[in-house]
């Protein structure tokens, strides 16, 4: 084990899942991940692998099938699948988004009828907040739910879906004004919006009558894992499929999956910048300059330490967020910062093994190549950096707010 990044107070049923989840990675990721990469294509094995070992239940209660394990659990668990190949972790996250939904949210019939297939993989979940004109501003967007009879029927077009193609089940936010006048709607558009649970069949093209996903968003990097567009033209949807089973809560259920899913990127970053750090500190003991290894002279063990305080303190603010959530603290202040910090530092730390490499950096042939075209996905996922700094300020202007 790896001495950076360690975690502490840790029960040993969580030290057995981790011990399992990296050794799966050392062996079954890293070894294929850069190969895949290169030729855009979805890693199935990987995610056979990761369905054996339950990983798609790990938080789902075991009275649903699943593990039952905190989010602290599977935020390290990330982490690690990170370190192998962020996209692999993409992948399971928006599943797990929308999972969490289900079980905070959910009916009890929808609990019943979704996560022991999710617990199971044989569900896979992937979840609709941006629009093609919008991407941080929720409250925007224009895609809607019309009620007809039993049923709703949704138009627009939703941007940016993590599984898109491969996912079974969508979680989708759509403005929804039943029950409020035109004015009272344009307002307060937090109180207007509805989460739809739209089942549909794995595939591109038109996967169900009224939904169609084009196909895969051709991306700079985090490659493997599908993004897709949707497209909603007149698709009926059964009322008993809004989550919850009553409308205009959507937006309040989405930010609360979100502030899981910044936790998640948070320990995206920090496996990305772990693997950048062991990456760097490996060539630069291999590689030779002026009659020795790069890695003894200053200028580098400078960059080393820089890189490895980062990778630290990133991972001490993403524990730190998720424990706080775990313990049923409000954490969009923990899981902002962590966000931020965490996507921020991956940055750096993977351009300077990208530096410490030197001209091989640049090559294909060299795993530091796929990791400088990954890390700039961190900043804009699940709110940009931008975005997590608004929050951060707004919640510290709460948490500080003067008397005067």
């Amino acid at each position: 084990m790896a001495r950076l990044a360690q975690t502490a107070g840790l029960t040993d049923i969580q030290q057995e899942i981790l011990s399992t989840v990296r050794d799966f990675v050392d062996k079954e990721i890293i070894p294929v991940a850069t190969e895949l990469e290169h030729r855009d294509e979805y890693p199935q094995q990987i995610v056979d692998g990761l369905k054996e070992l339950g990983l798609f239940g790990l938080m789902i209660p075991e009275e649903y099938g699943g593990l039952g394990e905190s989010l602290l659990t599977y935020a390290l668990c990330v982490e690690e699948i990170a370190r192998g190949w962020m996209s692999v972790s993409g992948i399971i996250n928006t599943h797990f988004i929308v999972a969490y939904m289900l079980k905070q949210h959910g009916t009890q019939e929808q609990k019943d009828h979704f996560l022991p297939r999710m617990a199971a993989g044989d569900i896979r979940g992937a979840f609709s907040m941006s629009e093609p004109a919008l991407g941080s501003d929720v409250s925007a967007i224009t895609s809607k739910a019309v009620k007809d009879g039993e049923e709703y029927v949704l138009n627009g077009q939703k941007m940016w879906l993590t599984n898109g193609g491969t996912s079974s089940l969508v979680a989708v936010l759509v403005r929804s004004d039943e029950g409020l006048t035109p004015e009272e709607a344009a307002a307060k558009p937090h109180k207007s919006m509805t989460t739809f649970l739209v089942e549909k069949e794995p595939g591109f093209g038109e996967v169900r009558p009224g939904l169609t996903i084009p196909g895969k968003i051709d991306k700079m990097g985090y490659k493997g894992v599908d993004t897709t567009e949707l497209i909603m033209d007149g698709l009926r949807i059964p009322a008993d499929r809004v989550l919850g089973g009553v409308t205009g809560r959507g937006f309040y259920q989405m930010m609360d999956g979100v502030e899981v899913g910044r936790v998640n990127v948070a320990a995206r970053g920090c496996g990305v910048a772990q693997r950048a750090f062991e990456l760097g500190v490996s060539y630069a003991q291999q590689r030779h300059t002026f009659g020795k290894p790069i890695a003894q002279h200053q200028a580098i063990q400078f960059k080393l330490a820089e890189m490895a305080t980062k990778v630290e303190a990133a991972h001490a603010m993403m524990v730190n967020a998720a424990r706080k959530k775990d313990s049923g603290e409000r954490n969009d202040l923990e899981a902002g910062m962590a966000k931020y910090l965490a996507s921020e530092y991956c940055k750096e730390v993977v351009e300077d093994a990208f530096r410490i490499h030197g001209g091989y950096g640049f090559s294909k042939e060299y795993e530091i190549e796929r990791l400088y075209r990954e890390a700039p996905m961190l900043l804009i996922g699940e709110g940009t950096a931008e975005i997590q700094k608004m929050i951060i300020g707004r919640r510290l202007l709460e948490e500080y707010r003067f008397q005067g």
